[in-house]
């Protein structure tokens, strides 16, 4: 039995350590005051407002008491351990294997413990240096991420997006909902390089190509990232593009300039220039706490503005169809020889080799 009290106490205090973590008792404490919250009389009066809070509170019991029921049936278990009665050793030890496997199977959830891993993600795509290429490489890559959300069976929503003149585009702007969204692809937040033949020019030469991913949580809740509205300068146009008679006609799209740090968020899809401001609000919103992740920042006044541009020495992952085949991730060193697998939506390997490299972060 000695043995057994020796290894229930080492797995108590594995799981003692992933709680601290996991930050489990502040979330309890958070998750308690969303309890109450949903207790008071008058909670459903405003439903919107509600229905935020009552999805907050199922994220959060969700990644809490699996935590909470492990350390609790550890708890028994120990007790029952510490009998010292040899006629239980074995249906404890089968306990203690189960509660080993379970947390086992917990711990990838600390690879997603970040502030914002279990929000949803908006996911921006630019068309970098490259010409014609890059824009044709921004669509490419706009194609991979909706496969692979496609595969995960997410949500995807096209809120932005510009076509170039000849092939491709000059840059995209999806939502992607899910579990843990931007905790799984913030790995891919930054400069994708690509090399091949070219088809666009006549010679079909090889042709470096550069696009920039953004990744950022979606921020539901204007108070986690509070914005002064001194620092703002908006600018409300004319919607352009293609549409029915209406479009043209009224002052409704909205360009909004966070001066400190440069950030600039225009949208024009929405009918009313009060739905473009809320949308571009938000956006900014996610745009300025991908920021702070980025520059370890506590508040918003101490940002800098985003700096890296899409072109060679910025990469973060090389794509090379010619004259070899292989990508390759600058950071984690993961790669891979089948280029067409992960343009297809194949980059779970990336994305855990990057949260393996970067736990918790």
């Amino acid at each position: 039995m000695g043995q057994m009290a020796q290894g229930a106490q080492e797995l108590a205090a594995s799981v003692e350590d992933a709680c601290r973590q996991l930050k489990i008792v502040e979330l309890q404490t958070e998750l308690e005051t969303l309890n109450a919250k949903v207790g008071e009389p008058d909670f459903w009066s405003d439903n919107l407002s509600a229905q935020k809070v009552v999805k907050k509170q199922a994220k959060l019991e969700k990644r809490i008491r699996p935590w909470v029921d492990l350390r609790q049936s550890l708890s028994d278990l120990q007790e029952l351990v510490e009998l010292n009665d040899e006629s239980l050793a074995s249906d404890l030890q089968e306990q203690l294997d189960k509660l080993n496997a379970k947390y086992e199977a917990l711990k990838s959830s600390l690879l997603l413990s970040g502030p914002y891993d279990d929000y949803d993600a908006l996911l921006g795509i630019h068309a970098g240096a490259g010409g014609t290429d890059a824009q044709d490489w921004a669509e490419m890559l706009l194609r991979m991420y909706s496969r692979w959300a496609e595969k995960e069976q997410l949500q995807v929503t096209l809120l932005e997006q510009s076509a170039a003149d000849e092939a491709g585009i000059k840059s995209a702007l999806l939502e992607i909902s899910g579990p843990s969204v931007f905790g799984r692809l913030k790995s891919e937040h930054g400069v994708h390089r690509l090399v091949r033949l070219s088809p666009f020019n006549s010679d079909n030469l090889r042709q470096t190509s550069f696009a920039k991913i953004e990744v950022m949580p979606v921020i539901d809740e204007p108070e986690e990232i509070e914005i002064d509205e001194k620092d703002l300068k908006i600018d409300v146009y004319r919607s352009g593009g293609k549409g029915g008679q209406s479009v043209n006609t009224t002052d409704s799209a909205v360009r909004i300039t966070h001066e400190p740090t440069g950030i600039v968020v225009a949208i024009q899809n929405e009918r009313s220039q009060l739905q473009n401001r809320e949308t571009a609000m938000g956006i900014l919103r996610s745009r300025l706490a991908q920021l702070k992740l980025e520059q370890h920042a506590e508040r918003v006044d101490e940002l800098k503005g985003p700096n890296q541009s899409a072109e060679w020495g910025n990469q973060i992952r090389n794509y090379v169809l010619h004259p070899y085949k292989q990508v390759k991730d600058v950071r984690t060193k993961h790669e891979t020889s089948d280029p067409d697998a992960v343009l297809e939506g194949d980059i779970d390997e990336f994305i855990q080799a990057y949260l393996e490299a970067n736990l918790g972060s």
